[in-house]
């Protein structure tokens, strides 16, 4: 393996099938274990493979690792389901409130927050839906655009979001779903689903450089913002196990094979490949109407709180798990983000018409306890195909993380018992120590990273207040 320092936290490696760009700092860049660079190798070796990258958040994932960038031709390229990643259209949004810390500083106005919230948005797997007034197959042919008016508080709603519906041939929904996927999924929408998905609290540090953009998005110091991470719940899950397998049934009968029985793929111009494609796009008109559902309960929460004129504009929604046609230089490409998000700079034709003047918020989460951050992409960007991380980046398993970690450790982390105190919604610490601080890479390191390498700027830090997790 032959590795070039480019400068700029921005690293070439040249491995045996193909090269790995890797964007991190040197701390972080000697964290990574040759396992990541394993799984690279392994992933070049698909046909036809233009680019490949990882950001400083990669850790080893199945099939892929989290935190990779990889392009394909969409002529004759292909379309992974391991590049994709098994929770279709996880993303994050962040939504916007007139309030300032000060206002939500006591501790008993933020558990009447986190009450009111867990009472609109289920969090326990075995509750389902507060809408099933909703037509699920209107919402993962349309999006958005699917919704009931009494669902979408103003246009804002609908034009604040990286895409409000992603177009497929609805013809693959009659044929190719899973059995039960309907019934499994139309209890779910709008609710947050477990592991590392939250809803937080935060109030915001500005940026002194950014201040200006700043304004220009609404934000201000001090001010609270609620910050949102989910998926596409069982409707990704299921196809993304349901395509994984059909797929992997297909390289077998085309001989194809890889080191990585986890890794699969097809020709995006292939049968299983084309319906890979179209359905995944379906799954990604739920997750980003699961989103706006879930902040939709966290509005109705907080005016309970606050009362009924308080809004809560949306500032963005982006994913970061999904594979997406874009122009570069003029060509059609297939970009898959598995734990990536895209960050568009100023002025950039892909922006939504929103945003296109200024660029768009791109929203970085970091773990319970720790900073999240809202950035803007830069021009040099480009280079990565304006991919930039999309959180901490976990630096331990599950189970490694309850072995190694204290409930006292964790209880530190969050300043239980100070004024500062996280807040959170689980009375016993223990269910949720696979989520601690401790678990994740240190996230002031990964966005280091990510500014020396001029991918984008920081904009606003996002300090947390009180955190909903689910179980």
């Amino acid at each position: 393996m032959q590795h070039i320092n480019h400068g700029n936290n921005h690293h070439e490696m040249k491995l045996e099938h193909g090269k790995l760009h890797v964007f991190a700092n040197e701390e972080i860049f000697q964290s990574f274990e040759s396992k990541v660079y394993e799984m690279a190798n392994n992933n070049l070796r698909i046909p036809r493979n233009v680019y490949m990258s990882y950001t400083p958040d990669a850790h080893v994932g199945v099939g892929t690792c989290i935190g990779t960038t990889a392009v394909w031709r969409m002529k004759d390229g292909c379309v992974s389901p391991s590049i994709v990643g098994v929770d279709i259209g996880c993303g994050m949004r962040v939504h916007t409130t007139p309030l300032h810390r000060n206002d939500i500083q006591d501790k008993g106005v933020r558990r009447a927050l986190i009450s009111a919230i867990e009472k609109y948005v289920p969090t326990n797997e075995r509750t389902n839906s507060h809408y099933a007034d909703i037509d699920l197959l209107n919402i993962v042919k349309h999006g958005l655009l699917g919704l009931p008016e009494k669902y979408v508080p103003d246009n804002q709603w609908m034009t604040h979001v990286e895409q409000s519906s992603f177009q497929f041939d609805h013809a693959y929904l009659e044929n190719h779903l899973p059995p039960r996927i309907q019934k499994n999924a139309h209890g779910q929408l709008g609710t947050l689903g477990g592991g590392n998905h939250f809803i937080e609290i935060q109030y915001l540090e500005i940026n002194e450089e950014q201040r200006e953009l700043a304004a220009k998005w609404g934000l201000f110091e001090g001010q609270v913002v609620v910050m949102i991470h989910s998926g596409s719940r069982a409707w990704g899950a299921m196809l993304g196990r349901e395509y994984t397998r059909s797929l992997k049934e297909a390289m077998e009968l085309w001989g194809v094979q890889n080191p990585d029985p986890n890794l699969i793929y097809a020709p995006i111009a292939s049968q299983e490949g084309g319906a890979y494609l179209n359905l995944m796009y379906s799954a990604l008109n739920f997750a980003v109407t699961n989103r706006h559902m879930i902040a939709f309960g966290v509005r109705e929460a907080f005016r309970e709180v606050f009362g009924s004129a308080l809004e809560l504009p949306v500032l963005y929604d982006l994913m970061h798990n999904y594979a997406l046609k874009e122009f570069h230089d003029n060509k059609p490409m297939l970009v898959h983000r598995k734990g990536a998000t895209r960050a568009l700079p100023p002025q950039h034709f892909l922006n939504t018409p929103a945003y296109r003047a200024t660029g768009h918020p791109a929203l970085i989460p970091g773990s319970m306890g720790t900073s999240s951050y809202i950035m803007i992409g830069r021009e040099e960007g480009s280079k990565n195909f304006y991919s930039i991380c999309h959180g901490a980046g976990r630096a331990r398993s599950r189970r490694a993380t309850k072995e190694l970690v204290t409930i006292d450790q964790f209880q530190q982390s969050l300043r239980i018992g100070t004024e500062d105190e996280v807040l959170v919604n689980h009375r016993s610490l223990e269910t949720i120590l696979d989520e601690c601080p401790q678990a994740y890479k240190d996230v002031d390191a990964i966005i280091d990273s990510i500014v020396g390498a001029s991918l984008a700027d920081v904009v606003a830090k996002c300090k947390p207040m009180a955190a909903i997790k689910g179980i």
